[in-house]
């Protein structure tokens, strides 16, 4: 199977995990919002395999599970809110990759979740979810602080089995893993 195969067959595989954590695993932890363990698919994707396909996770991932739980409802927030959140953090994935202090690395990804989080949770999402249903843009980021918070916790959480999965990946796929 030549490298480009498997990188489709292993972004299909991150979607597909993506949507089962996202389905299986709900852990209630605000009102009407829990936490997304999609999101830690997605980062482990981002840090292993690369910004494309972390991105694909968790874009048509969210999309997936919105059409199979709840409909149109949410989806086009989320999706565009998790391609600027990919796109920032495999961008510093990307960027912390070779560097040898683990501390500096840690503290600089640390930063990227809660800033990539923010922007595509908080100003994108509520962004999108303003112009849709028409509501104030204020009171759309103020709804969307639960879920800013729950994504960043699942996220930061994710970091370090991004790190430890990430020597996995490249003996498994030499030819694709970052």
């Amino acid at each position: 199977m030549n490298g480009k195969l498997k990188w489709i067959c292993v972004s299909a595989l991150g979607i597909a995990l993506f949507v089962a954590l996202t389905l299986c695993l709900q852990v209630p932890v605000f009102e009407n919002y829990y936490l997304c363990l999609g999101y830690i698919v997605m980062a482990v994707w981002l840090c292993c395999f690369g910004t494309l396909s972390g991105t694909l996770a968790g874009s048509i991932g969210v999309v997936l599970y919105c059409l199979l739980t709840s409909g149109m409802r949410g989806m086009p927030g989320w999706t565009v809110g998790n391609v600027v959140i990919g796109l920032l953090l495999g961008l510093t994935f990307r960027f912390t990759r070779p560097m040898k202090s683990t501390a500096l690395k840690a503290v600089i990804n640390t930063a990227a979740v809660i800033a990539a989080t923010a922007l595509g949770i908080l100003v994108v999402k509520s962004l999108v979810d303003s112009l849709i249903r028409a509501e104030p843009f204020v009171l759309r980021v103020v709804k969307n602080v639960y879920a800013f918070i729950a994504d960043a916790v699942v996220l930061l959480v994710g970091l370090p089995v991004c790190m430890s999965l990430r020597t996995t990946a490249k003996k498994i796929f030499p030819d694709i893993a970052k």
